[in-house]
């Protein structure tokens, strides 16, 4: 049996050289006349993005992370000796233990990767690879199905939308097969514009077979024809993958006319976006597809009635539809008992900010936000304090410490006052202001609305003007009053989901850290030293060495003091830059 080197072609792990591994390792196959004994293949992303590149071996299970090309030969080597290549395993971070195998590191053992499960270990552009790991078989169990058994199966497995709200799935196609119409149409939505999210990017690079399968379901499920992916021009890595996986389907017969000899006839285009946030709404996708701007429209009618060229049209996400293919594999029941009552099967996270361990994580309904970012993502950098979560992408909403042990799911989320939304899930330590942060996000969405609604146009430009003021130092206390009931207008009252979720930013920030702006307020200070117009420079005397560092790169000549003696800080000189805090080797400079 062929031992198989997998090495990881993924964006992130691109970026780090990977091609430069893979070149390497091609090379030294060659120059050595290893080539029929070792089989070398590229694969998708393995979700530890920080670690790349990773370098996998297979049957063993070796896994190899921040490989260089340089460390080839000697790679090479440890496989024709059966041994270890120990300097290339990933190291246990509280007892620097080598850890051979990938269910071996924390940052795998809470997840549960079934979207997520051929996303290593297969070629991405490899129809034959995804077949062999059971790909399609699925679908040749839907054709045997009538449509509305289809449809049922789906109901009963509980599956919910992964790209906002959570609308039940199965509840959606339905919808979308009652109308007559001489045609209908299944689109799959990869517009991924939040900041730190990329989970449809890495299932379409992993995995983008498993997407088409998810619309062909779709499609027959409803009686539609023809579908489109919807995807970012901004993401031309997945835009290669997923032309390469049709143009395969095609020529295998799973795509076109006569599908699987059943009658049922499917065809896929491409429409790339060009990263408008907006356009991640159905209707506003639509518009878009049709080469209109990307503006929403009023609901109802909704697309599953009047959709793409006013035909019935559902809308799906990556991740909605990847989830397919598992539920007719596994039986509806069997996925079902995976999750909580109201929300089934698996989640994916994008997981970023202050925290060890970044990356792509799939977990089961359920889990809380604490084994999410302390036990897979291994806690806080730096060793600072965890202060808050934005999950949900800007839209979402940020949670305090106190939602650690919360159950991560639809309805959890929402009573908290945030939402699953994109599954991005930024963690932030002490050093966040919780005001810029709602700014930061509120001027996002802003920036990303269409503007054709007025209180969505005109009531986030207030809430940012309101935001600008508090962290200049020039807000008020009733401010926060018109903070919350702006807030609560522009969700009652804008066209779409952009401007209805916008202010979730804001009211989750107020309800879990009022305090926080109360300082900004009343005492016109930054408790986290961020906001710049509140901030203030001291020299903890008994701390300062008088070594000159600070006033040799003070760029306002802000700090006086003698050789070996204590220094100071002019207030009214200090052009509050915060390089002195930077260089400073003895943390003798706090904001005061």
């Amino acid at each position: 049996m062929k031992k198989e080197i997998l090495v990881c072609q993924g964006s992130a792990c691109v970026s780090s050289q990977s091609r430069d591994v893979y070149d390497a390792l091609e090379s030294e196959l060659k120059v050595r006349g290893l080539e029929e004994k070792y089989s070398l293949k590229p694969t998708g992303c393995h979700g530890f993005c920080e670690q790349g590149p990773i370098v996998l071996i297979e049957p063993e299970g070796y896994f190899y992370c921040q490989v260089k090309d340089k460390q080839v030969p000697k790679l090479v080597d440890c496989l024709q000796e059966g041994s270890v290549y120990e300097e290339l395993l990933y190291k246990s971070s509280e007892t620097q233990e080598p850890l051979k195998t990938r269910n071996e590191i924390p940052f795998y053992q809470k997840q549960k990767r079934l979207v997520l499960q051929n996303c290593g270990l297969i070629d991405p552009e490899s129809i034959d690879d995804y077949i062999n790991s059971g790909g399609y078989s699925s679908l040749q169990k839907v054709l045997s199905m009538e449509p509305d058994e289809v449809i049922k199966e789906v109901k009963d497995s509980g599956v919910r939308g992964r790209g906002g709200g959570g609308f039940p799935t199965g509840d959606k196609w339905y919808y979308g097969r009652q109308p007559q119409a001489d045609k209908k149409y299944i689109i799959c939505n990869a517009e991924e514009s939040d900041p730190g999210a990329f989970i449809d990017r890495s299932i379409l690079e992993c995995d983008p077979h498993r997407v088409l399968e998810g619309m062909l379901t779709a499609g027959y499920a409803i009686g539609a024809c023809e579908g489109f992916v919807y995807i970012r021009s901004e993401y031309p890595l997945a835009v290669k993958r997923i032309y390469s996986a049709i143009s395969q389907a095609l020529e295998k017969g799973y795509l076109g006319k006569n599908i699987m000899n059943s009658g049922f006839d499917f065809d896929v285009q491409i429409k790339q976006g060009a990263g408008a946030f907006v356009c991640g709404e159905e209707t506003a996708l639509i518009e878009s597809i049709q080469g209109n701007s990307g503006m929403p429209r009023p609901r109802p009618p909704y697309p599953a009635e009047k959709g793409l060229w006013d035909r019935p049209t559902i809308v799906n996400n990556v991740e909605t539809l990847s989830n397919i293919p598992i539920i007719f594999d596994k039986g509806a029941s069997q996925y079902a008992r995976i999750g909580t009552q109201q929300s089934k099967g698996t989640k994916i996270f994008a997981l970023t900010g202050k925290i060890r361990h970044t990356g792509l994580v799939e977990v089961p309904m359920g889990i809380t936000l604490r084994e999410i970012i302390f036990e897979i993502g291994g806690g806080i950098k730096d060793d600072k304090k965890f202060k808050a979560v934005q999950i949900g992408g800007p839209s979402g909403g940020c949670l305090s410490e106190g939602y650690l042990d919360f159950p991560v799911d639809y309805d959890s989320l929402i009573d908290a006052g945030a939402m699953m939304g994109s599954g991005g899930l930024v963690v932030l330590d002490e050093s966040t202001c919780i005001v810029e942060l709602a700014r930061y996000f509120l001027s996002f969405t802003r920036m990303e609305a269409c503007g054709k609604c007025t209180p969505c146009r005109e009531g986030n430009t207030r809430l940012l003007e309101i935001l600008q003021r508090i962290i200049e130092g020039e807000g008020k206390m009733e401010d926060l009053d018109r903070l919350e009931t702006l807030s609560r207008n522009i969700i009652d009252t804008s066209l779409c989901g952009l401007g209805q979720s916008a202010p979730n930013p804001v009211l989750t920030t107020l309800q879990n850290f009022r305090g926080e702006y109360e300082k900004h307020v009343k005492e016109r200070k930054c408790p986290a030293g961020v906001c710049q117009a509140l901030l203030s420079y001291k020299i903890i005397q008994e701390n300062c060495k008088g070594c000159g560092i600070c006033m040799k790169h003070c760029p306002a000549g802000a700090i006086t003091g003698e050789k070996n003696q204590p220094h100071n800080i002019d207030a009214d000189v200090c052009a509050k830059c915060g390089e002195c805090v930077d260089k400073c080797p003895f943390g003798a400079i706090v904001p005061g």
